[in-house]
């Protein structure tokens, strides 16, 4: 085995693999293109034309585009009425717009702790922590397989609650043979470009329900009832603001570029899931790693490729790990650090040893590259480098 880069060895690359990257081609360039000569660049048809495509993809029966994935759950939480004393639970195993949207519209999270085989969020400390107060759910699809959809949304009928599921991981991935988009009372996604497909920055709402559809539309335009192309078509001038919205519409530039995107999903997709099993079977027989565990009932979407190190079968921490394979020119990252955890939480009150699953699960955690433009040698590289480090570091 070779010595570790980190050590004065050779690297397994010469270039940094990142953890994500998105892929743009000549029909998205012409796409976008095509746009700019016409007479709309925002608020214009190729919005509500992105929005029907998208809806139709996930089977949902409206889709509502708006600027990126945290301004997509600030809109969920003002339209499910969120407010001052409400409260809403969520996952401490995600980024922080899955909280902070929450904050925004002056409510509080109350953290669940996880699944310690999925580190999706567990159903039964939902339960335990519903209160008088709690008004909705936010489970979040963790690194692209769903969150228990029918137990969550059980409770939530039980005890009146919404249901907002952040699937920011999860365009493409299938619950109990049904499609993520239409399973929750909204749904959100992300258009990142590390995510499946890309508008640069945008995000979408999902949802059968054309009042909530409404009330999202208008929160995306400064809470305003109508549009500007709405007002042309109809040559009139007038509008009202009806409540206290934001500027969070996605412009029709981004939407051609989703359109030309989606397009492409499913193959991309199938490329993810290939890269998956690759590294299953890379990985799944050493000792020093332990991989999440899939649902037999669900297809994830693979945004994220996670694995947990067993700390006691080696000689040294995640992060001289980190550092080993990043040094090989790996592009690892770690997802996520735990919401609570983080100091402006630790401000409002929240304090560290109440979720024991996630917080166990966050001292191991690694994320390795994972997207759709990844080679097969690209994925070979990856493997060598986890097998040389854990050579290197084993007990």
């Amino acid at each position: 085995m070779n010595k570790l880069a980190i050590e004065g060895g050779p690297p397994v690359r010469d270039k940094l693999l990142p953890y994500g990257r998105q892929l743009v081609d000549e029909d998205d360039v012409w796409a976008v293109a095509e746009v700019l000569r016409g007479d709309w660049l925002t608020t214009g048809p190729k919005v509500s034309e992105f929005e029907v495509a998208f809806a139709a993809q996930v089977g949902a029966r409206h889709a509502v585009a708006v600027s990126n994935g945290t301004a997509a759950l600030h809109a969920t939480v003002f339209a499910a009425g969120i407010g001052s004393g409400d409260e809403v639970i969520t996952t401490p195993m995600t980024f922080a717009a899955s909280a902070n949207c929450v904050l925004y519209q002056g409510g509080t999270p109350v953290f669940a702790d996880v699944q310690p085989d999925t580190l999706n969020i567990a159903p039964d400390k939902i339960e335990a922590a519903v209160t008088p107060k709690t008004k909705a759910i936010i489970p979040v699809d963790y690194t692209g397989q769903p969150a228990d959809l029918d137990e969550i949304n059980a409770i939530a009928a039980k005890h009146g609650l919404v249901v907002i599921e952040d699937a920011a991981h999860a365009l493409g991935a299938t619950y109990r043979q049904r499609q993520v988009g239409a399973l929750s009372t909204m749904t959100t996604f992300s258009l990142h470009p590390v995510k499946h497909i890309t508008t640069g920055e945008g995000g979408v709402v999902t949802t059968d329900d054309a009042e909530l559809a409404r009330r999202l539309q208008m929160f995306r335009n400064h809470g305003i009832t109508s549009e500007a192309r709405e007002r042309q078509e109809r040559g009139g001038w007038f509008y009202e603001m009806v409540a206290l919205g934001y500027n969070y519409r996605l412009t029709d530039l981004q939407c051609a570029l989703g359109l030309s995107q989606l397009k492409k999903l499913d193959s991309w997709l199938a490329r993810r899931r290939a890269i998956a099993a690759r590294y299953n079977a890379a990985f799944e027989k050493l000792p020093e790693l332990a991989l999440l565990s899939v649902r037999a009932d669900r297809d994830p979407a693979w945004h994220l490729y996670v694995i947990r190190l067993n700390l006691e079968q080696l000689r040294v921490g995640r992060a001289e790990i980190f550092r080993a394979l990043r040094a090989e020119n790996i592009g690892v990252n770690v997802h996520y650090i735990p919401v609570p955890w983080h100091p402006y939480y630790q401000r409002l009150g929240y304090t560290k040893g109440q979720w024991p699953a996630a917080e166990d699960a966050y001292e191991r955690l690694i994320s390795l590259p994972m997207f759709h433009a990844m080679t097969d040698a690209d994925a070979d590289d990856v493997i060598e480098a986890v097998r040389k480090v854990m050579a290197t570091y084993r007990q």
